[in-house]
């Protein structure tokens, strides 16, 4: 863990040698923001919702959450928590308008002492409903060289996930 002036402390990045070449994986955060929100029935009331960033450190991921937050919100807002999210991949569809987790286990047999083994990852993939993320998921999961089986597929309530877009892309 890397040590922040507040306190906090990031996580190192995982690191994937592919060909000699080191390639860094994304971290997400979820970050929790309190605003008040007028509802579809014009009723206004203080929510605390959760949004995905990809950043590199907590700060990163505060000051990224601050500029998407303060386009999409006309009053004050706060940012009442960041945690890293535990997501190896997201997998986003354009006409899916909720985010689902889900539970990948891949399946390993261990020569040495003759038992299987799971390993547990988790996906968030955006769907409109339960059965599409399914279908995604083994979209998602085709290329995949072991076995594997999906035990769990649950709505998040994530808001929106803000991907990092390099300014070099732009």
């Amino acid at each position: 863990m890397h040590k922040l002036g507040l306190g906090f402390e990031s996580p190192p990045p995982t690191k994937i040698i592919t060909k000699n070449k080191l390639k860094m994986s994304k971290t997400y955060f979820e970050v929790s923001v309190k605003y008040r929100k007028t509802t579809e029935s014009g009723v206004t009331k203080i929510v605390t919702e959760p949004y995905l960033v990809d950043a590199l450190t907590f700060t990163e991921a505060e000051s990224r959450i601050n500029e998407k937050m303060a386009e999409l919100v006309s009053e004050d807002f706060k940012v009442t928590n960041i945690r890293v999210a535990n997501y190896s991949e997201v997998i986003g569809e354009d006409d899916g308008d909720m985010w689902f987790k889900s539970k990948v286990s891949l399946l390993a047999y261990d020569e040495e002492s003759g038992k299987e083994r799971k390993t547990n990852i988790f996906l968030l993939v955006h769907a409109c409903d339960a059965k599409n993320a399914y279908d995604n998921t083994i979209e998602a999961m085709k290329d995949t060289v072991g076995d594997y089986s999906i035990p769990a597929i649950s709505e998040t309530r994530i808001v929106a996930v803000f991907p990092y877009v390099s300014e070099e892309v732009l």
